[in-house]
């Protein structure tokens, strides 16, 4: 169950004073402790961070993966994502916190941004998606391995689903991948791989 430290606070003091134990993330001005990631959940992470990186050498892309990564949304809103692929040149030309703090302010120097389902399934598919499409940010991948998003996102009866978010227009278009169904992405047209290596991270 999340747990919540209550006071609200502005995305400046979340980040002086956040602890230093533990993932936590800033929702509407309340710092909101993450579940800890299991074994699965961070394989599934990983292996994402290694099939992109793969993909950005091969084909000499301008992108990055950083290890962490906060982004602010509002003054009082900032999500650490699981995986997320930056533009060099727009994070160079636009972000002045990337180099001391690790924060990224603007859409367009986000290429791909990946959340792993815990059971905190709401954030991903409701205010997380709403907050990244409202950011400009292309593609929003959620990788549910468990199955456990609601049924309005993840159909009936619920299975394992990797759902892809495109900006289309402003508005996230979304398909949905399922065992061996290979996934389309927009950002990486070339990635030949299954969304159950994706669950299983490998």
């Amino acid at each position: 169950m999340t747990q919540t430290i209550s006071k609200l606070i502005t995305f400046d003091d979340f980040l002086e004073g956040k602890p230093e134990n533990g993932h936590y993330e800033l929702h509407n001005g309340v710092i909101v402790e993450m579940p800890n990631p299991t074994g699965k959940h961070s394989a599934s992470a990983g292996f994402q961070a290694i099939e992109f990186g793969l993909e950005i050498r091969r084909l000499q892309l301008p992108y990055f993966i950083p290890k962490e990564c906060t982004i602010k949304f509002s003054d009082n809103s900032g999500y650490d994502p699981d995986v997320i692929v930056l533009d060099k040149q727009a994070v160079a030309a636009n972000e002045s916190r990337w180099e001391r703090e690790s924060v990224i302010t603007q859409g367009n120097s986000v290429k791909l941004v990946v959340e792993v389902v815990s059971t905190n399934w709401r954030d991903d598919y409701a205010h997380k998606m709403i907050d990244y499409e409202a950011l400009g940010i292309p593609e929003y991948w959620i990788v549910d391995y468990l199955g456990l998003g609601g049924s309005r996102y993840i159909g009936s009866p619920k299975q394992p689903t990797l759902s892809v978010y495109q900006l289309v227009e402003g508005e996230y278009q979304i398909k949905l991948f399922r065992g061996d169904e290979r996934v389309e992405s927009a950002v990486f047209p070339e990635l030949n791989l299954t969304a159950k290596q994706f669950f299983n991270g490998g």
